[in-house]
């Protein structure tokens, strides 16, 4: 039983894994396109995999995330487990955890309870190598660009003009800002810069946009990576550095196998978050999944405000792909603490506060429908729930012709979301009208304003000029027609992290821009988010040590 054993962890080494190479097979991967890292996990060659008809592509998203946990990811596996067990040939595509929230405040990525991807904890870790090979190829342009600054500048890079920070995957409050170049003429021009986490940087985002190798090596060589005195703007191209970055990431762009505590395929592959980037897992191990499966279950980070927003918007308009059903994961828990309840007190029914914070799942319900996408509630089951509680968002999203079910696979795996399973596959046989929110045509600052608007319910958004002349020097460029990613707190609508529930008539303020042009996008950072999170008081690496027999312990 699940209440037999101590963590996710223990849950996880519980199983007995199945070899890769049988994973492969039972998915239909051939022999010669996988190559084993170790015992549990493998890279895809993708031009050794078979081409057939795409599947249907099925979205998890959320309500916006509290500290009561909604398990996204481990209803995203849950799901998944339970579409094999009625018969439907299923794989999962999910994003790489990051280690900065592996040793932060939020633990790892790889799902809950009897609904996990394994390896545990080689997945929330190193994994294959992919975020140290990003983390490299975007370190390797930041030091090409300072070592031509200091060997003459033939580009003539304006250094007050330098916008390529450097990255780390690390919650490192301390390298937010930095001063660098200090110590002496060797040691290249002094100027302030700073770092960005991993799942921030273009890099990431790039990998997980790309089509392939030569997509990819395309997007690194458009990076700009500053501007002349003449605001002209010099790309990774400009530098040589394209070719170099690609071959950092010949091995990183590959997709990652591995599978379900049930033995179920699922490709893990890229990690850029939600809140400070476009939050979803490779085009290319999406794109594999449709050829192999018949479904394929992904998720969107954070809540569906800026995951699944950003799904939506940026991944399936830039890859072409076509949507056919979302799950909004919700638990009462959640609808609680948006209902004014404090974390200590979560524990006692309260149906007046689940009534009170249902509005934070009706409006993702309406902004999920504004993509012509149909939508059902997956409301994971904690110990405590009361059926009166359920009661409550069952009614609230009948209202909106949406159907809420209870789902227990946290504790009993896909046996306990297989009546999700039949829902969601049900939704699939309709005939979905997808579309973005905006066209590609409108102007950058009208598409903050769309989403501001129509998403987050913001009464309008707001910018200094110096944002609205930077935006009006990339349109003249010719980037005009790039889709926008949001940069803002995932804990609220709005801007400020204190305002749970549906709150309205807020403001949007963005109060930077930067440019994506390798990936595709134009970033808006609003509020108080920062792209280089920092570790909490308590940081979980507090906890995570090395047991005698050299397993990792305190992993969550």
């Amino acid at each position: 039983m699940v209440s037999d054993l101590k963590s996710d962890l223990d849950i996880a080494r519980s199983v007995t894994p199945l070899p890769i190479t049988e994973v492969a097979a039972r998915a239909g991967i051939p022999a010669d396109a996988v190559e084993p890292y170790g015992r549990g996990k493998a890279k895809l060659d993708l031009a050794a995999l078979p081409d057939a008809a795409d599947g249907k592509l099925i979205l998890v998203t959320a309500v916006n995330p509290t500290p009561a946990g909604e398990g996204k990811t481990t209803t995203s596996v849950g799901l998944a487990d339970a579409l094999n067990r009625i018969g439907r040939k299923t794989m999962l595509a999910l994003r790489e955890p990051s280690l900065g929230p592996c040793f932060g405040m939020k633990g790892g990525a790889t799902g809950g309870g009897r609904a996990q991807v394994i390896p545990m904890e080689d997945i929330n870790l190193h994994f294959t190598g992919d975020f140290h090979a990003i983390t490299a190829a975007h370190n390797l342009l930041a030091a090409m660009v300072d070592n031509h600054i200091h060997w003459g500048n033939e580009l003539g890079i304006d250094v007050r003009r330098v916008v390529w920070r450097r990255a780390l995957d690390m919650n490192d409050r301390a390298l937010r800002d930095i001063a660098q170049g200090l110590g002496g003429v060797a040691n290249g021009y002094p100027r302030e810069s700073g770092f960005d986490i991993t799942v921030a940087s273009e890099v990431m985002a790039i990998l997980c946009l790309a089509n392939d190798i030569e997509d990819l090596e395309a997007r690194l060589a458009r990076i700009v990576i500053g501007y002349t005195r003449e605001r002209q703007p010099v790309t990774a191209r400009d530098l040589k550095a394209d070719g170099a970055m690609a071959a950092l990431l010949k091995d990183a762009i590959r997709p990652n196998l591995v599978q379900t505590l049930e033995g179920n395929p699922a490709l893990v592959h890229g990690g850029p978050f939600a809140n400070i980037a476009h939050g979803c897992n490779s085009v290319i191990a999406t794109r594999a999944g449709l050829k192999l499966a018949d479904y394929v279950v992904t998720e969107a980070g954070f809540g569906a405000d800026l995951g699944a927003e950003k799904f939506f918007d940026i991944k399936c308009r830039q890859a072409g792909l076509q949507p056919a059903a979302a799950v909004i994961v919700a638990t009462v828990r959640a609808l609680k603490m948006n209902g004014g309840v404090a974390k200590a007190d979560l524990g006692t029914e309260n149906v007046a506060a689940v009534q009170r914070g249902v509005v934070n799942l009706v409006r993702h319900i309406e902004n999920v429908r504004q993509f012509g996408v149909p939508v059902v509630v997956a409301v994971n089951h904690f110990a405590g729930d009361s059926a009166a509680e359920f009661g409550v968002i069952a009614a609230a999203a009948e209202v909106h012709g949406v159907r809420a079910i209870s789902c227990r696979h946290w504790a009993e795996g896909g046996v306990g979301a297989q009546e999700l399973a039949h829902a969601v596959a049900e939704l699939t046989e309709g005939h979905p009208q997808f579309a973005p929110l905006y066209d590609d045509e409108l102007p950058l600052f009208a598409k903050i304003e769309a989403v501001g608007q129509r998403v987050y319910r913001a009464e309008r958004a707001t910018a200094e000029p110096h944002v609205h002349a930077q935006l009006a020097r990339w349109e003249a460029a010719g980037h005009g027609r790039l889709p926008v990613c949001i940069a803002k707190t995932q804990y609220s609508f709005s801007t400020d992290p204190t305002l749970l529930g549906a709150p309205t008539n807020h403001v949007l303020n963005v109060r930077e821009v930067r440019l994506a042009a390798g990936a595709g996008f134009v970033v808006a950072i609003c509020g108080e988010v920062q792209t280089m999170p920092g570790l909490p008081r308590v940081p979980a690496a507090e906890h995570i040590r090395l047991d005698p027999d050299g397993l990792v312990q305190g992993l969550s």
